[in-house]
Order: structure tokens, then C-alpha cells, then sequence
């Protein structure tokens, strides 16, 4: 099998693989997860330096093989560079693309998620955001595109809180972090999203575990 497939995607992990060649894992919003190798990527010459990076967003244009795909072409509009400038951001960053790697399987639609892994990749990059308010964000939308969401727990926390758990449920992907908070209603919702991550998508994840050492 060696159809040519089109699809746009971003890289969550990148790996050296033998001399020359690099190994992804590719959130797409057609074919799901995949694996992609990149062959002779590392080479000086290589036409493929710079777009098999990390948080690579554009359109990538895959051979499929027996168990994996080879890239044959990627056209990439956002590097996210500003992301990797600050190593707290970049923590925050690599533990949206591993929980996402966690809850994306091959062959699933993966477009509402590569979507909210974009859109919280650019509140990262947009320092008039909190980027542990990001983090609790990201969190809840992705227990709710996962299925799994048990809906506000009604009486049990700040009124605020539960109007921003019902704007993150209800607003389209876009418009998802155009909201403020008060400090008690922002320090709520963090807890909140943590416990319903750990409660209802579960995983281990050392990125998660370096973020809490460097930041929180």
C-alpha cells in the first residue's frame, strides 16, 4: 500500500532514528496518530530541515507502508518558534502534545483535537495569557472531546467557576480562551481540571512531571 495521503497535522514528537532519518509521531485531523519516518532528514542538503520539528503545524503529504508512513512532502505554516524561547511554555507545551499523543488513536477523526491543540499552542504564545489557566482549559475540553465529561459539579464550586466550565463545554474551538477570571474562580478551575483529567482520561505523563518541577 503506497497511496498518497494529504492531510494537515501537527508533529507531537520527533525522534533521531538510524543515521540519517528522523521518527514522528504526527496528530493528523484525517488519519488520526501516526507514525511517520522522515528518511535522510539530517543530512546537511536535506529538504526537510526545520519541518520535522515539534509543534510543526501545516500540511503533510504521506506514503503509507506496512505498519507506518513515509513523509514525502510537508508545507509548514506555523513553527510555533516562540513556544520553544521560554522553557516554562515549552513544559506547558510538551504536556498538551503528550496528553494529546495519550488520547488520539490511529485512525480517528482527529480534527476537533489537533484543532484545540492548535488554538491552546497559540494562547501559549500569547503572553497576555495566563499559561495555567491555558493548561486548565486545554484539560477540560479535552475530557469533554473525549466523551467522558460528567458536566459541572453544581454546588460544589464558585459560581464563577461553574459559568467558565459551561463557556469552556459550550464555545466553539476559536473563542475557547476569551474569557478572564477572578484569582479564587481561576485557582478552582485549575483544580478542577486536574482532578477530572486524573479521574476520567487518567495516563502517566513525565512531561507533566517536569512541568511541576520547574513551575508549579
Amino acid at each position: 500500500m503506497n497511496d498518497l495521503i494529504i492531510t494537515s497535522g501537527m508533529i507531537l514528537a520527533s525522534f533521531d532514528h538510524l543515521e540519517y532519518d528522523k521518527r514522528m509521531t504526527v496528530l493528523t485531523s484525517d488519519i488520526g496518530k501516526v507514525t511517520v519516518f522522515a528518511r535522510g532528514v539530517r543530512r546537511q542538503n536535506s529538504r526537510f530541515i526545520g519541518k520535522t520539528d515539534p509543534f510543526a503545524f501545516g500540511e503533510f503529504r504521506l506514503f503509507a507502508g506496512k505498519s507506518a508512513y513515509n513523509l514525502s512532502g510537508a508545507d509548514i505554516s506555523n513553527y510555533f518558534e516562540g513556544i520553544r524561547l521560554d522553557m516554562d511554555t515549552m513544559c506547558y507545551a510538551s504536556y498538551f502534545a503528550d496528553l494529546s499523543d495519550y488520547c488520539v488513536k490511529e485512525n480517528m477523526d482527529g480534527r476537533s483535537i489537533l484543532l484545540l491543540l492548535y488554538r491552546s499552542l497559540q494562547a501559549l504564545d500569547t503572553a497576555s495569557i495566563d499559561n495555567a489557566l491555558v493548561r486548565a482549559v486545554f484539560e477540560l475540553r479535552m475530557v469533554m472531546e473525549n466523551g467522558v465529561y460528567p458536566g459541572v459539579p453544581e454546588g460544589r464550586v464558585l459560581p464563577g467557576t461553574a459559568s467558565a466550565m459551561k463557556h469552556i463545554e459550550g464555545a466553539d474551538i476559536k473563542s475557547l480562551y476569551s474569557f478572564k477570571v477572578a484569582s479564587e474562580v481561576r485557582s478552582e478551575l485549575i483544580r478542577t481540571a486536574d482532578e477530572y483529567r486524573r479521574k476520567y482520561i487518567g495516563g502517566s505523563f513525565k512531561s507533566l512531571e517536569v512541568m511541576k518541577d520547574l513551575i508549579l
